[in-house]
């Protein structure tokens, strides 16, 4: 499963600004709507002891998790991992994944429309893997390789892009980006609804 500053050792190393971001969103966005903690979560079909600890910002929470609750919140993702004194702001630049070694994250540098669109710019050390639970119908992403090879698993289909190239696919599958190289990876993530 795919995490929000997951650092793939289940270690936590200290509390990141966007896990305190989110916290407070959930917090005060589930407030506003007049949601008890035990409706919301049974409206985004989570646990409420999952949702306390998102509200608490001390759980590394799945990025498929802060999808439903942002939807049961009525709001698109990005609303959640912002900063909240931005709330209107496509501009985020916050890292939302992390992984094993220091060199792998993917960062949401921006969202904004009526529909969904994420730009994230992503980095795989050698050896790591990123997957992801399917998203919803509808939902679309755009990869760029910036620098080294990436191994893109879409469902049943494995494709392997140089430096240069790019791919777009349906997410309503589950999907992986895998660096099997000896060199970071660096690419753009395009998501799009």
């Amino acid at each position: 499963m795919s995490s929000i500053l997951h650092n793939g050792s289940g270690e936590k190393t200290s509390r990141p600004d966007v896990l305190v971001h989110v916290a407070a969103n959930v917090r005060r966005l589930r407030q506003a709507a007049g949601l008890s903690q035990q409706a919301l979560a049974e409206a985004a079909g989570v646990s409420r002891r999952m949702l306390v600890s998102v509200e608490r910002g001390d759980v590394n929470v799945s990025l498929t998790t802060l999808d439903r609750l942002a939807e049961a919140l009525g709001v698109i993702f990005h609303v959640l991992v912002q900063p909240p004194e931005t709330e209107d702001s496509a501009y985020i630049d916050e890292i939302a994944w992390a992984g094993r070694s220091a060199e792998s994250y993917g960062r949401l540098l921006a969202s904004k429309g009526t529909r969904e669109v994420e730009l994230w710019r992503w980095q795989l050390a050698p050896g790591e893997c990123y997957s992801s639970e399917p998203d919803a119908t509808g939902w679309h992403e755009m990869i760029v390789v910036v620098e080294g090879t990436l191994t893109l698993r879409a469902g049943e289909e494995t494709r392997t892009l140089a430096e240069g190239e790019f791919h777009v696919f349906p997410s309503d599958q589950p999907y992986a980006y895998c660096n099997e190289g000896e060199v970071t990876l660096r690419f753009i993530r395009n998501v799009l609804h």
